[in-house]
């Protein structure tokens, strides 16, 4: 079953609800996050400045290749450069579209250039199911399609400032999102609890949630906060449409934690979690898939942080996006640790498992 937002006229609205807090999450955008892509700024994808180019032709005949480890189904244009990847038992697509360069020069040098484009299928993907009749409409409608994708919409969040976005209810659904309140007993602002976790997605748009009948209620200090899980369930639960719940065992969606999303989240495996070894064989790894950290210095086989993988930066190192306390919120950055899968960084070493939704 879903979860759900309790409907509006069981609740006040977003001001009324969080009073005077209400413009705490707010930081300007100066010196912040970058998002370049087409030159345009339409209403939903966070701001933008022209750095984007086409990268191939989507006319023309489309072949569809059966590929193992995992299966899935790769579509390749009449030039053979790919189109699309679908992976079975997953709803996670990735489709090649114009170019774009995410950065933030808050916290790093480093750049993400990829004409990758993550999407959400409407239904898990199977082989075969190209020749389906809601494939062919999905499918012509998405490739080129560059309104805002997975990348954009959590980058609609970055710590570094981004612009609030409100909805008919004047709920604040997007802007600069933080990781939790002060944490007071921690001096160390780069110290991993420096701002508190247990921040999750209704603490964020501060609305009660309605989890199979079960209501929880936002709690004040949160308000515009999600921690790491939170965030993944902010951008693929309540932006993505992923159904959730709010446990830590299996369920239907997308469990709370890290480490729950990790052994019984949606979709397939594709790096397994072995135990306290680091991860290092990424060239499974594809845009858009969840990646899972053991980062506790005591638990080395315990996941307690997870991210989005976003793919190769501007110097070929594996760079991941995720809400993150040193940052006081999502980040690509390295602030208390590069977000790196490669190497011997804190996260690196860290790196145990991942999954595509």
């Amino acid at each position: 079953m879903h979860s759900h937002s309790a409907g509006r006229s069981s609740r006040p609205t977003r001001r009324a609800l969080l009073g005077t807090i209400a413009g705490v999450a707010a930081v300007g955008a100066t010196g912040g996050y970058a998002w370049n892509r087409l030159g345009h700024d339409s209403g939903d994808d966070g701001g933008t400045t022209a750095d984007g180019a086409g990268t191939g032709s989507n006319t023309g005949k489309q072949t569809f290749e059966r590929l193992s480890s995992p299966d899935r189904t790769v579509v390749r244009g009449s030039d053979g450069g790919t189109l699309a990847t679908f992976t079975d038992g997953a709803r996670t697509a990735v489709l090649t579209g114009p170019t774009r360069t995410f950065s933030e020069r808050r916290t790093t040098e480093s750049k993400v250039t990829t004409d990758a484009w993550v999407r959400v299928l409407p239904h898990t993907w199977q082989q075969g199911m190209e020749k389906s009749a809601w494939f062919k409409s999905w499918f012509g409608k998405t490739l080129g399609d560059t309104s805002a994708d997975v990348f954009a919409v959590a980058f609609q969040y970055s710590s570094a400032g981004a612009p609030a976005k409100h909805n008919a209810d004047d709920v604040r659904y997007a802007g600069t999102a933080h990781f939790g309140p002060r944490n007071s007993k921690v001096a160390n602002p780069l110290d991993f609890a420096y701002y508190d976790e247990q921040s999750d997605f209704y603490d964020y748009l501060g609305v009660p949630w309605d989890f199979d009948g079960t209501r929880v209620q936002p709690e004040q200090a949160r308000y515009g906060c999600v921690d790491c899980s939170g965030f993944q369930r902010l951008v693929w639960g309540y932006r993505m449409g992923f159904p959730m719940h709010n446990t830590n065992t299996k369920g239907t969606g997308l469990p709370r934690r890290a480490y729950a999303i990790a052994a019984y989240g949606p979709g397939q495996v594709v790096i397994p979690h072995t135990g306290t070894k680091q991860a290092t064989d990424l060239s499974i790894l594809q845009p858009g898939d969840l990646v899972f950290f053991a980062i506790i210095k005591d638990r080395p086989d315990f996941i307690d942080h997870v991210g989005i993988y976003m793919g190769l930066d501007d110097q070929g190192r594996h760079r991941f996006y995720s809400s993150r306390s040193a940052a006081n919120g999502p980040t690509m950055g390295d602030l208390s640790g590069h977000a790196l899968l490669d190497g011997t960084d804190f996260y690196a070493r860290g790196f145990r498992s991942a999954r595509r939704l």
